[in-house]
């Protein structure tokens, strides 16, 4: 019989929905001073930072080897890679369009799940799969003013989603045992020194200079305070509580908000946009509302 979900999973799923939503415009206003190799670099390095301290109290508590391996493995595949992907692709496309591509997740989630990790798969779960790429294609191929064009940074977009389906199930298979805290916390740490390899090799010294850049660098450590460091915590103790689907379901609510956000910084978004979003999300949610299916 499926367990229901308890209540204070569906206040994380809210949060987490409200923060991420939100990081998108967070990634615009901070490309008005730096590079997204910059950007990227500040957000991994605040979020390392946050878990250094918090880390050190927990000296009797430390994971094992392995778990630190597996720690640096999903801190690459669910921060480190989507983080420089999408500030690329943020670059090149509207924040709210970025957004909406990653609504594209929970599929990934999915279909990682059927063929590594031994998920079963429903037709109706097939279904939503097929929606959702024909609604991703809808939007990849959506120019300005209703042209059809193929925009090649949205691939970006996808690659990180495709990351993103990978890591809950890494998380879920070896790192499951240890508290939220800390496991978030081994995963930023362990790729905080590459981050940083990074940022040494850019300007970022002399932008400081700018006008505004106080005002984004601000934003990007803020996207890693907040969009990657606290919230990575809630999302991990969201996947204890629940499972990969589930936590996936938080872009549900995702592009609403970073739609929302684009228009109040009058992106230009099309109605095509709107339709490759509404099929996105009716895929998700047949994905997601399929009943477990009972292990014979």
């Amino acid at each position: 019989m499926q367990k229901s979900t308890p209540p204070i999973a569906w206040v994380i799923l809210m949060g987490l929905a409200l923060t991420w939503g939100s990081s998108f415009i967070l990634m615009k206003q901070a490309l008005h001073t730096f590079s997204g190799i910059q950007i990227a670099s500040f957000r991994l390095l605040a979020a390392g930072a946050f878990f250094v301290p918090i880390l050190l109290t927990q000296v009797n508590n430390l994971p094992t080897a392995k778990q630190w391996f597996w720690g640096f493995v999903c801190g690459m595949v669910g921060s480190f890679i989507p983080a420089y992907l999408f500030s690329f692709a943020v670059m090149h496309m509207n924040s709210s369009l970025v957004g909406i591509l990653n609504a594209f997740t929970p599929l990934f989630v999915l279909i990682i799940g059927f063929l590594f990790f031994k998920q079963k798969m429903t037709s109706r779960q097939v279904i939503g799969l097929a929606l959702g790429l024909i609604g991703c294609i809808l939007i990849t191929l959506s120019g300005n003013k209703g042209a059809i064009t193929f925009n090649y940074y949205s691939l970006l977009v996808i690659l990180a989603t495709v990351l993103y389906g990978i890591n809950p199930h890494l998380l879920k298979t070896y790192l499951s045992d240890l508290k939220p805290f800390i496991l978030t916390g081994i995963t930023f740490v362990t790729v905080a020194p590459l981050a940083a390899a990074f940022l040494f090799q850019t300007d970022f010294v002399h932008r400081f200079e700018e006008a505004h850049a106080g005002w984004s660098f601000a934003a990007a450590v803020t996207l890693g305070l907040v969009g990657s460091g606290i919230a990575m915590i809630f999302y991990n103790q969201l996947l204890q509580l629940t499972g990969p689907v589930f936590v996936s379901s938080v872009t549900y609510l995702m592009p609403i908000i970073a739609v929302a956000w684009g228009v109040i910084d009058h992106e230009q978004i099309q109605a095509q946009h709107f339709v490759g979003m509404a099929i996105i999300l009716f895929g998700v949610y047949l994905v997601n509302s399929t009943p477990k299916i009972k292990s014979v």
